[in-house]
């Protein structure tokens, strides 16, 4: 429960610091008091956004800090998960500086507003006019009867569930999106891979080949030169190794008498073995070399076929076309790969739709389950609120295909007159009758809801009279279950709390500022004698006071 809340330059507020009480409270004040800003500071602590346009002292960092007594509610994991710490009371606090930087704070520990707004959920709930329009909500009827239908849990698995299905059928479709636009171009990959492929390309068979083709296309005349060339080195008629080799003998014969001549008979034997090394390799060299005129067609058939593919893919060598080659290897290994997948994604997606429909199915036995009971004690309520005559319909119509809170649509069907056909509430219900319908629900659910504390904010809008009496008398028994604080103008409901706060404007000299009291007996006659005659109390209105505290 909310046992404490204090507000430092917020709006009106120069500074609030206000305890709370269990059971059933009552705000009410004049309209314009202030009545809004007391929950626009407390939205701050469920972590709604706001800017430096909230601060009365535009020089002052607003703080607001709200103490939630939390020991019984079960929710230490929540603390835990969220690596804060977990004390019988928890401290909520939001500070917004001059410059509209805001900070949260759990506990002293600093938090995003994500984790304010996920932990606050289970402290509070604040039910302001326009939550009226929740009843049009198909989310929030659907929350309804899952909450009377104890299905918190099962709902968990089922949306944890349903989330691995969504994710498993968002990667099927991505991988089908990819297959679709590779599988048009899958033949164009193929004929192009079967091409290079069946070419049978071998890494620098280009420059061989070319070397080759020279050697062939040049064979005669390489025969003929190097036939001559060993003739003339090594031939019967005057050659160049006889003369070296006569050459040789007559230096040899001047080694004895002339010094010089053993170094050049030494050169000349060098010279003259060369020579015949030369003539030898150059003889078999050209009896080797053979003109051959189809080996030099299939050399050039290969060579056009290279040339062709290399001037086809826009490249320059035989390891470009490889490489291109094992690239189309790899996208139509991709695209069977790819096909693989997808089977793989089918399979398993059909195993989590399974899975999904056994929890969507056990949640919708357990929501018919209750829709009797939903549209009895709503109808009750209705009844004691002054609709005797209306009708009301939990209508669950089942889905397809999966969705988020499993495959039924819930509506809530209603009318208020005997004879009326039940229609969706937006279309048939007064501001009056939705007021009522809404304080009906919230009844039902409080009964069922973990949640320690309920804030409604002029929940009686639209009624007053004997219905203002009833719709009291169902706040102060949802009180029995939770704490309750109603801001209300009617006295009547008022008239039901167990603790009156009133809120009102006190003027200075230099300014105005909202204040909050808890009322005494004697004050709280007084306010409610007030909100009965007007300003100019009578005694009659006094005495109508003290019968309604009665």
């Amino acid at each position: 429960m909310l046992t404490r809340l204090k507000i430092q330059n917020y709006a009106l507020i120069r500074e609030l610091d206000v305890d709370l009480r269990p059971g059933f409270s009552i705000i009410t004040g004049e309209t314009g008091a202030g009545k809004s800003i007391l929950l626009g500071a407390l939205s701050l602590i469920l972590g709604q956004r706001a800017d430096s346009s909230v601060l009365k002292d535009k020089k002052a960092k607003c703080v607001v800090e709200a103490v939630f007594k939390v020991d019984v509610l079960g929710i230490e994991e929540l603390f835990h998960a969220n690596d804060l710490d977990y004390e019988n009371f928890a401290i909520f606090r939001r500070e917004i500086n001059p410059a509209g930087k805001s900070r949260a704070f759990i506990n002293d520990s600093p938090v995003m507003l994500k984790t304010m707004q996920d932990i606050g959920i289970h402290l509070i709930d604040i039910h302001s006019q326009n939550q009226n329009l929740e009843l049009n909500n198909q989310s929030f009827q659907m929350m309804v009867v899952d909450i009377c239908a104890g299905n918190q849990e099962l709902l968990l698995s089922y949306k944890e569930s349903y989330k691995d299905y969504q994710k498993i059928s968002g990667d099927l479709e991505e991988a089908e999106s990819k297959f679709e636009k590779s599988k048009s171009d899958i033949d164009y990959f193929q004929f192009q891979f079967d091409q290079l492929h069946k070419a049978l390309l071998v890494a620098n068979e280009q420059e061989l080949l070319e070397k080759e083709l020279e050697l062939l296309t040049h064979a005669e005349e390489i025969k003929s030169v190097l036939t001559n060339v060993s003739e003339l080195l090594n031939g019967e008629n005057i050659s160049a190794l006889i003369q070296l080799k006569t050459s040789l003998g007559l230096i040899i014969k001047l080694n004895n008498f002339l010094p010089e001549a053993n170094g050049l008979s030494q050169r000349l034997e060098s010279l003259y073995l060369d020579l015949k090394d030369v003539a030898e390799e150059s003889g078999v060299i050209a009896e080797k070399v053979e003109y051959d005129p189809e080996r030099i067609s299939s050399i050039n058939e290969r060579l056009d076929l290279i040339y062709s593919l290399q001037q086809k893919h826009h490249v320059k060598t035989v390891d470009d076309l490889i490489s291109l080659r094992n690239s189309l290897e790899s996208k139509i290994m991709a695209v069977s790969s790819n096909e693989d997948e997808i089977l793989r994604l089918i399979r398993l997606k059909e195993q989590k739709k399974v899975v999904v429909e056994d929890f969507a199915q056990r949640l919708s036995a357990q929501r018919h389950l209750v829709t009797d009971e939903i549209e009895s004690r709503v109808l009750k309520q209705l009844l004691q609120l002054g609709i005797p005559n209306s009708k009301f319909k939990v209508e669950i119509t089942p889905t397809k295909s999966p969705g988020i809170q499993g495959m039924d649509i819930v509506s809530f069907l209603f009318t208020a007159n005997k004879n009326g056909v039940l229609c969706e509430i937006a279309k048939v219900a007064s501001g009056g009758e939705m007021s009522r319908v809404m304080l009906a629900i919230k009844a039902l659910i409080s009964k069922s809801k973990a949640l320690p504390t309920i804030i409604f904010d002029e929940i009686d809008a639209g009624v007053s009279g004997d219905i203002a009496e009833r719709m009291g008398i169902i706040l102060k028994e949802i009180s029995a279950d939770m704490q309750v604080i109603n801001i209300t103008h009617l006295p009547q409901i008022a008239a039901k709390g167990d603790h009156h706060f009133l809120v009102y404007k006190q003027d200075s000299e230099n300014e105005t500022t909202t204040r909050l009291k808890l009322l005494t007996k004697s004050e709280r006659i007084e306010e409610l004698a007030k909100m009965l005659s007007g300003e100019n109390i009578t005694a009659a209105a006094i005495l109508n006071a003290e019968e309604l505290l009665k």
